[in-house]
């Protein structure tokens, strides 16, 4: 059964980052090598405030076998408290057209290797297309509950 039609991760990075160390945590999302699959790194330069230069690094996923490697990842890497957040804030982080979306602290990640929720902008972004059929909030919901419990 397919749970998911795709995944996309963006993160930015600031003049503040260290590029080669964000671009290492992005791909270590991944239990594969993106060139090997033929997976494009996208890479948009654009500017922020006060005209800041900013990296927008992006992967998307849409072949389930990458997919299924991700989660197995991501489920690795997840502690339990926050597999249960993340299932405790389903319902409002899930949008009208059946996307889950879930935000990393950025910073906890790049100093302390750990994957922690948050509200907040400076996060690593993963939008989740939930393959709910017929498409409807309840069903994506059970989905959720089966990928991350």
């Amino acid at each position: 059964m397919k749970y998911v039609h795709s995944i996309k991760i963006s993160v930015f990075c600031n003049e503040k980052d260290n590029y080669e160390d964000v671009l290492k945590k992005i791909l270590g999302f991944f239990p594969f090598d993106l060139e090997k699959e033929k997976i494009n790194l996208n890479k948009t330069n654009a500017s922020g405030f006060e005209n800041r230069k900013i990296i927008i690094l992006e992967v998307t996923l849409t072949k389930e076998r990458h997919i299924k490697g991700f989660f197995r990842n991501l489920l690795e890497n997840l502690d339990e408290e926050e597999k249960n957040k993340i299932l405790a804030e389903a319902e409002s982080r899930l949008d009208n057209n059946l996307g889950l979306f879930l935000r990393f602290d950025k910073d906890e990640l790049m100093e302390n290797n750990k994957l922690i929720l948050t509200d907040s902008g400076n996060c690593f972004h993963i939008n989740i297309s939930i393959a709910a059929f017929p498409k409807k909030r309840s069903i994506a919901l059970e989905m959720i509950k089966k990928i991350f419990e």
